[in-house]
């Protein structure tokens, strides 16, 4: 026996065991760490959220326009993004509407509430006048009052506004200078003094939390439009938990039937596609773990598709290597020539499968996209592991002696 073949077959074996107990243990309650398959994101469908579709309408002051609506879906981008939600969706759905997915909120209906406000920012003097608006504001962020610990929501202008604001709050000492938020009044304080530096304060709030989403939607700016809710669909967690158990349950008795066919059918060749298999499922994982890709169930689709197709070449690999061998052919010469007689049928079939993977993911829009990016990924992770590993490994198990009975090769 050739015992450096057989010492690289064992470390191979043994280090895709460790590897696969690392991905596989979140399966089992009692984990108190993280491995490597807990940094894939989840989408809305697995992990819970809420799907919303929002609708520009027309009105006397801002009427709907091509720009207006795609300003209204950057201001809403920012806001989403300002709030701290993992991978949002935000896509343009024709000429009004904007749909929005934002996965693992903890309270929808308020993440709806701040999506859709106009938050308009307006300082009026007593007779009505308004002198400043949030266009001249520069940054807003929440803070505690010095004096009185209260919630608030600190305010700076740009140049312009401050020098505007200062001119204000010196013409106006002892008088109200009113602040409204889209129409509201919350603060009417009184002016003491000019202020030069550009600075306000808007109080109180019940907590700084609250403070807080007021400060991001002045940041973010007001919409330029007004926004209906037309859909809203809300994911709970238990019911994506489900989803996500369905389709590792799915695909975990996938992984078993096919492992099973594959050695009844091929035998040795058969055993080493199963560890191939399993390599390829870890790479796609650490791949999708390296790229953040946010899974969602037709993603999960498209890599269970994947997997079919790397079983798929691992069949018409085996099926020319038996031909060789029936050709009168030695094993080690029949496994190079199966492959190398294999290779341009293999290459063709990932090469048109992953323009479908490629067109679906620029031309399609959220679940579609996707598809298409896993389905990508395990093609190319696929086309790897079959050509380059299983040939790889076949050839030490060929090497070393442990079967070199050429009926345990389907002969």
């Amino acid at each position: 026996m050739k015992w450096d073949k057989i010492l690289k077959l064992a470390g191979i074996i043994l280090a895709v065991a460790i590897v696969t107990v690392l991905a596989i243990r979140p399966l089992f309650p009692g984990v108190s760490w993280i491995p490597f398959t807990n940094l894939i994101k989840q989408g809305l469908d697995l992990k819970g959220g809420v799907y919303v579709v929002l609708e520009a309408v027309d009105t006397p002051e801002a009427p709907v326009t091509e720009d207006r609506v795609k300003q209204a879906m950057a201001v809403i981008e920012n806001r989403v993004n300002a709030f701290g939600v993992a991978e949002p969706i935000i896509q343009l759905q024709g000429s009004r509407r904007i749909i929005v997915e934002l996965a693992g909120v903890s309270d929808p209906d308020e993440a709806v509430r701040n999506l859709i406000k106009t938050a308009y920012l307006e300082f009026k003097t007593s007779d009505g006048k308004t002198v400043l608006t949030g266009r001249q504001l520069k940054d807003a962020k929440e803070g505690t009052n010095p004096q009185n610990g209260q919630p608030e929501v600190n305010l700076e202008f740009e140049p312009d506004g401050a020098q505007i604001f200062a001119q204000v709050t010196a013409a106006n000492i002892g008088k109200p200078i009113h602040i409204l938020l889209d129409g509201v009044q919350v603060q009417s304080p009184t002016v003491r003094e000019a202020i030069p530096n550009g600075k306000a304060q808007i109080s109180p709030y019940e907590s700084l939390e609250e403070a807080h989403n007021v400060a991001i939607l002045l940041r973010s700016g007001a919409l330029p439009v007004k926004v209906d809710v037309m859909e809203k669909r809300t994911v709970g967690p238990t019911l994506g938990a489900d989803s996500l158990n369905k389709s590792i349950n799915g695909g975990l008795i996938g992984l078993i039937a096919i492992a099973l066919f594959m050695i009844g059918y091929y035998r040795v060749p058969g055993l080493v596609a199963n560890l191939a298999l399993i390599i390829y499922t870890l790479v796609v994982l650490l791949i999708f773990a390296g790229l953040h890709v946010t899974m969602t169930l037709p993603g999960v689709a498209g890599f269970l598709l994947s997997m079919g197709m790397a079983v798929d070449t691992n069949i018409i690999i085996f099926e020319r290597l038996k031909e060789e061998l029936w050709a009168g052919k030695t094993l080690r010469s029949a496994i190079d020539a199966g492959f190398k007689r294999a290779f341009v049928a293999v290459l063709d079939s990932h090469i048109t499968t992953l323009i479908t993977g490629i067109i679906l993911y620029y031309f399609g829009t959220g679940a579609i996209k996707g598809f298409g990016i896993t389905l990508s990924i395990g093609v190319i992770a696929s086309l790897f592991t079959a050509v380059a590993m299983t040939r790889w490994i076949l050839q030490l198990v060929a090497g070393s002696n442990l079967a070199r009975d050429l009926r345990l090769y389907g002969k």
